[in-house]
């Protein structure tokens, strides 16, 4: 779609990328960007031909925030609602292709909570992320839900009541990302890695995310009848009798999506 203020959106391949397009602001997080990423994330949803979806910032910095003016403003009448977050969250989740954000730089506040949301991160060596709110006089309560699914409790809480910017080791060994890698080497290794996912079967991969999502709030025994009848659907789809035909005959497989 032509005509987005804040995003970039390419989805010409199996590999789509969005960026986040407000460099001279530190690309943050006003209602109408929320507003444009969910409607990028399902443009690329309902694109057949797209596999994986990388997430990027434009400039020096990933995201440094929330657009705090537009916090303000938000309490005007006719103004966009803050809870475009828990619709921005929630699309993130449901999209069934892989999200892999792209940290090109500092990810803070509500731009750490955009990379955590992602399914993979890919943070360059040099960037430092961290929940900065209470430096404000704010809490960071949307990404909680977010963080607190891959970080532990206590250093969650420590993060946020210190307002800490953690370096990006730090942030790999508590599970806020996937892999931290030279600057120079950021967009190689994001590029490796979209593609090498574009080859896995999209229609297991849909099924396993949403699975995967929609399970791990659950109780342990509703978790597994959960998963158990989401195995059966897997093994059902066609992409699973062809990866298997693949493997026993030594080639490799063509998927249907399906």
């Amino acid at each position: 779609m032509s005509g987005y203020q804040t995003i970039l959106l390419d989805d010409t391949g199996p590999v789509a990328r969005i960026t986040l397009n407000r460099p001279d602001k530190r690309n943050p997080l006003a209602p109408l960007t929320c507003g444009e990423l969910v409607h990028a994330f399902t443009a690329a949803r309902e694109a057949a031909h797209v596999r994986v979806i990388v997430l990027t910032g434009a400039g020096a910095v990933f995201s440094a925030g929330g657009d705090l003016s537009s916090m303000q403003a938000a309490a005007s009448p006719g103004s966009i609602p803050p809870a475009s977050l828990v619709q921005l969250f929630t699309c993130m989740h449901d999209v069934g292709k892989p999200i892999v954000a792209m940290v090109n730089g500092h990810a803070l506040a509500g731009g750490l909570g955009l990379v955590v949301a992602c399914d993979l991160a890919i943070v360059s060596a040099d960037a430092q992320l961290g929940t900065t709110e209470i430096a404000v006089g704010l809490w960071p309560m949307m990404i909680t839900a977010e963080i607190t699914r891959s970080v532990g409790r206590k250093r969650t809480i420590e993060m946020m009541l210190t307002g800490r910017k953690l370096d990006a080791h730090e942030a790999l060994a508590c599970g806020l990302v996937t892999r931290v890698v030279q600057a120079d080497q950021l967009a190689a290794e994001t590029r490796a890695l979209a593609e090498s996912l574009a080859e896995k079967s999209p229609a297991a991969i849909a099924l396993g995310l949403r699975a995967f999502y929609r399970s791990q709030d659950m109780d342990l025994e509703p978790a597994l009848k959960f998963l158990q009848g989401e195995l059966g659907r897997v093994l059902a789809l066609e992409d699973a009798a062809e990866g298997i035909s693949a493997f026993l005959g030594k080639r490799k497989p063509v998927w249907k999506g399906k």
